[in-house]
């Protein structure tokens, strides 16, 4: 069996035919050859006594309760099952999908919530931080930087450095609750010698929106952090996340 394609032609299902709608080639339903190897390198395997391969075949076969495994919430949007796949079957879009259909009451309240806050300002920072609170942050950790660690006293953390080479995106909770976690990166930074800068507005790499699967909210980050990258003219986005 693991050498014969799934002929979804003839299945009904209103999930699958949402996904072979909205998704390019259909998601690649019908050449999913069930070989496993998608399920093999899957960290979400066999939690919910779920896994991709199952996941897949119950698409294709029109099982509509596909639509309310909580195992859609286990995948990690990590990429590894459609890259170790032989046939490209975009099993992380089709997790999306169902992530898209869950009420919003119903998903996972973290996640959610750290999209919320991510809404707030123009930092996008999950963690609801405002331009002024990074800016203060930021200055206040490299000053006493500066001043306590020997052979860093001309260490630099820029922040709005207009044509730099490289805008640095940072984690949410490190300037919140781990400030002295952005160091190690501000030295690797100025030990390469690199051209780069922080922005006050679309710093947090993350976007809980994505994971969340509210799509509106989701190209609102991106475009606000885009915006903020062109805004100071650097040429290249580091996202650490």
């Amino acid at each position: 069996m693991a050498d014969q394609a799934i002929n979804i032609s003839e299945q009904k299902g209103e999930f699958r035919e949402t996904v072979k709608k909205m998704l390019p080639d259909g998601a690649n339903l019908n050449i999913c050859l069930t070989c496993g190897t998608c399920a093999a390198g899957c960290p979400a395997t066999g939690i919910e006594g779920m896994d991709p391969r199952k996941f897949v075949r119950m698409v294709a076969l029109g099982m509509d309760e596909v639509k309310t495994t909580k195992w859609a919430w286990f995948c990690t949007m990590c990429m590894r099952c459609i890259y170790a796949c032989p046939m490209k079957v975009d099993i992380p879009n089709m997790v999306g999908l169902v992530r898209k259909f869950w009420p919003k009451e119903d998903k996972p309240k973290g996640i959610v919530a750290s999209c919320a806050m991510a809404l707030r300002h123009d930092t996008c920072s999950a963690m609801g931080a405002s331009e002024e609170d990074f800016q203060f942050v930021v200055e206040d950790v490299l000053e006493e930087v500066r001043q306590t660690q020997p052979g860093w006293e001309n260490l630099q953390a820029p922040i709005n450095k207009e044509g730099s080479m490289y805008y640095l995106n940072q984690n949410s909770r490190e300037p919140v609750t781990e400030p002295d976690e952005m160091v190690p990166l501000w030295k690797i930074m100025n030990t390469v010698g690199a051209d780069w800068t922080y922005g006050t507005k679309g710093w947090a790499a993350e976007n809980y929106c994505m994971f969340a699967q509210d799509w509106e909210s989701w190209e609102h980050i991106i475009r606000t952090k885009a915006k903020a990258v062109d805004d100071l003219g650097c040429k290249y986005w580091l996202n650490t996340e």
